[in-house]
């Protein structure tokens, strides 16, 4: 009986461990996600729209790389990620904002690290081979049409590929950047999310 006793004790206090380290390890992410939708300075001002992560979470969808093999945006939890959408015929708007996207990244300097860029090809045509080239460093993934148009929210009369998206960390859209982005504005965004989170 006083054996049985000292094992429901013992659980009970594996459990309150186990409850205070998740509590730890998530307290970065409430704050980052209190300090963006909650506690609201006068005067902060943000380029891209805010998006409520609950309203838009990655959709399960088939994505694979440009050789085949399955991988999807949940591989890349633990880094911010730049996204960026449309077919794999890339014109020179599409060519730009990828630019823009290593640019951005690069600016980061130290923290560089902690983003990566991706492109969702949302067809199965060829890709040609001076995109891979001189988008080195990109994460290109094939991913449904559908499920994505779905997914990524616009404004009325808007176009997906217009956008560039960040999703934190945790795997949660977060922001959408505008047509025609200012890389100046869409780098302050960046350096304040990557300042007011611990994560990623």
């Amino acid at each position: 009986m006083e054996n049985a006793k000292q094992d429901e004790n013992q659980r009970r206090r594996g459990r309150w461990s186990m409850f205070a380290v998740l509590l730890v390890c998530a307290a970065p992410i409430l704050a980052s996600y209190i300090t963006y939708y909650v506690i609201k300075p006068e005067g902060r001002t943000n380029y891209g729209d805010l998006l409520d992560p609950r309203m838009h979470p990655i959709p399960a969808m088939a994505s694979t790389t440009v050789d085949g093999k399955p991988q999807t945006l949940q591989d890349f939890k633990g880094k911010w990620l730049m996204v960026k959408v449309g077919g794999s015929a890339c014109d020179q708007k599409c060519q730009d904002m990828l630019f823009m996207m290593r640019q951005l990244r690069t600016m980061q300097g130290k923290e560089a690290d902690r983003i990566e860029r991706v492109w969702l090809i949302t067809d199965n045509e060829p890709l040609e081979t001076f995109m891979l080239r001189v988008n080195d460093g990109t994460r290109f993934l094939r991913a449904p049409a559908d499920v994505v148009a779905k997914w990524l929210p616009l404004e009325q009369g808007g176009k997906v590929e217009e956008h560039i998206y960040l999703i934190d960390p945790m795997g949660h859209l977060m922001m959408r950047f505008p047509k025609n982005a200012d890389p100046a504005k869409v780098k302050k965004d960046l350096v304040k999310v990557l300042k007011a989170s611990a994560i990623g």
